[in-house]
């Protein structure tokens, strides 16, 4: 039996990627993203330097932080996996995301670069960080909130690198942190993409737990749903990231 629906997915899929691909406007607006999150998180950075806080408060609240990024990062994941809205606005961007799935490679760069491409895919940070120096420029809020809400600003992008890290390197350095639970572990992640629903997080993936329980009550997973819309489009940008 035809599926009527998921045909209009898939037209509707590729109508998007065509947008994206053909427009250069979507791939400037990805740099332009960067660029404001990564000058956002500068900014941020010379902020927090004018509030004093000891050391103790300080390791306490980069590891608040960590936690904290995991989760809301892996949340932003779950619920951009389980989108569709090609004919949105936004359409162009979520179908350009959902290729992740189709091809998990990255194209192998310095991690510097890694770091400033891959905000521009983390269009909802730039709200954060604008609410966020806001709040430090305009106010004087607790200092080891502050703190935390800084790392939360900047890590979200490190998160970006241990996502790539897990796809591409095999250095001993990288194994070894994410064996320790510094960055994301390749076997961690992979029941991400053989499996369903789970394993949402990208920072080292601790709130996984979590968001697996939340995922599982909310959405029924991608592998039968989004994951099927680019079962049928074979253009540009379905090689690799």
């Amino acid at each position: 039996m035809v599926d009527l629906d998921l045909q209009l997915q898939q037209k509707q899929f590729n109508s998007a990627m065509y947008k994206y691909t053909s427009r250069k406007i979507y791939k400037l607006f990805g740099k332009l993203v960067s660029v404001v999150n990564v000058s956002f998180q500068i900014y941020l950075l010379y902020l927090i330097t004018q509030i004093s806080i000891s050391a103790f408060w300080n390791v306490n609240a980069f590891f608040a932080a960590f936690i904290l990024t995991d989760f809301v990062n892996g949340l932003v994941h779950m619920i951009m996996d389980n989108t569709a809205g090609y004919n949105s606005i936004a359409g162009p961007l979520i179908a350009n995301f959902h290729l992740h799935h189709k091809k998990p490679m990255y194209k192998k760069s310095p991690i510097l670069f890694v770091y400033f491409n891959e905000s521009g895919a983390k269009v909802w940070l730039v709200g954060y960080l604008f609410i966020v120096s806001i709040i430090l420029g305009f106010s004087n809020p607790n200092p080891v909130a502050a703190y935390i809400l800084v790392y939360v600003g900047i890590l979200s992008s490190v998160a970006e690198v241990s996502h790539y890290l897990c796809h591409t390197s095999d250095s001993g350095i990288f194994m070894f942190l994410s064996k320790i639970g510094v960055f994301l572990s390749k076997q961690h992640h992979a029941k991400h993409h053989l499996k369903d629903n789970t394993n949402y997080a990208f920072l080292n993936g601790c709130t996984d737990p979590l968001i697996n329980l939340i995922a599982g009550k909310f959405y029924k997973g991608y592998k039968e749903t989004t994951d099927c819309h680019f079962a049928q489009y074979t253009g540009e940008g379905s090689e690799n990231r």
